[in-house]
């Protein structure tokens, strides 16, 4: 029998023991979609003053929007050129417009839906991604996302990193666990119909195994849409890299990560999509760890893993 036939988790049309995005995408649009990065020139409340300055030790300035182009450049310009850039790797004309870079809800709603409703009017856009933080989200932004949900597929993404509030400190992520609970409450409670993804960072300063489940399975008990695992990159040029240099911090190996990515898996709700399992460094800027350039090796071995350990997805969640 091949390892597809073998499968025990449900949610899966392929070898893959755990939800992955591809199958979401086939379920919600008939097939897969192009996400098109995009940075609408938002700021960060930890990166101007209001509640920290200099952003969370391991942001380059674009703030998590490396990958997209200059703010300066019109959104319509944004979109095409990266629409063209992507039309070989993706043979598709569904199109998800993501406003990735910074915190895309830290703006007067005016100027949130002057930007967003400008996103939804390009060509092929079928759905609409936004990254933000679940302190950036006032009654007034939260209202207009509930609207927007009623007439496209709306996936609110929100920064967690950890529960630890510790960890959160340190980090200067500039909110506490309860913080994010409590906008992440009041979004889900806005429209039952805006997805939710949360961002979780494994190998943060300090953490052992045991501290990043605890994270997840607080996660798991929010029951998200999809969640995100990002492995924490060294980039040059911010404060983790210059912990990095010093030697004060050490990066997980690749065994290491591996091994945490499934540990999560398995506390997580059997039906949370998970929309990545490992982050994209950029490579001019990356300092460590070197090993996370190969991103299909690490995912392969996390399928073999998985395999191996006749393990899955929601294997050891707890519904309570």
């Amino acid at each position: 029998m091949t390892q597809k036939e073998l499968n025990p988790y449900p949610l899966s049309d392929s070898h893959k023991r755990y939800q992955t995005y591809d199958y979401w995408l086939k379920k919600t649009f008939g097939g897969k979609c192009a996400k098109i990065p995009l940075d609408g020139g938002f700021t960060c409340p930890n990166m101007d003053g209001t509640c920290g300055v200099g952003g969370c030790i391991y942001c380059s300035i674009r703030g998590s929007g490396d990958f997209a182009l200059p703010a300066d450049l019109p959104l319509r310009v944004q979109y095409e050129t990266q629409r063209a850039r992507l039309s070989g790797k993706w043979a598709t004309d569904r199109c998800i417009a993501y406003f990735q870079a910074r915190t895309n809800t830290y703006a007067p709603a005016r100027i949130l839906r002057e930007k967003f409703e400008e996103a939804l009017s390009f060509e092929g856009v079928v759905g609409l991604n936004i990254a933000t933080r679940a302190d950036c989200l006032p009654p007034e932004t939260v209202d207009y996302l509930a609207e927007l949900a009623e007439r496209t597929v709306l996936t609110v993404e929100l920064g967690l990193q950890t529960a630890h509030d510790i960890t959160a400190a340190y980090i200067n992520r500039g909110h506490s666990f309860a913080d994010f609970k409590d906008g992440y409450t009041r979004l889900i409670r806005a429209s039952s119909k805006i997805n939710t993804c949360v961002h979780m960072i494994l190998g943060l300063p300090g953490e052992d195994l045991s501290m990043m489940l605890d994270s997840m399975r607080e996660v798991a008990r929010l029951r998200p849409t999809m969640v995100k695992l990002h492995l924490l990159h060294v980039l040059r040029g911010t404060v983790l890299g210059e912990l990095y240099e010093q030697g004060a911090y050490t990066p997980m190996t690749r065994e290491e990560y591996v091994a945490a990515v499934v540990g999560c898996l398995e506390v997580l709700p059997p039906e949370t999509v998970i929309a990545r399992l490992t982050g994209d460094g950029n490579g001019k800027e990356l300092l460590a760890p070197l090993w996370s350039i190969k991103k299909m090796a690490v995912i392969n071995d996390i399928d073999k893993l998985m395999f191996r350990e006749n393990t899955w997805q929601g294997r050891w969640y707890e519904c309570k």
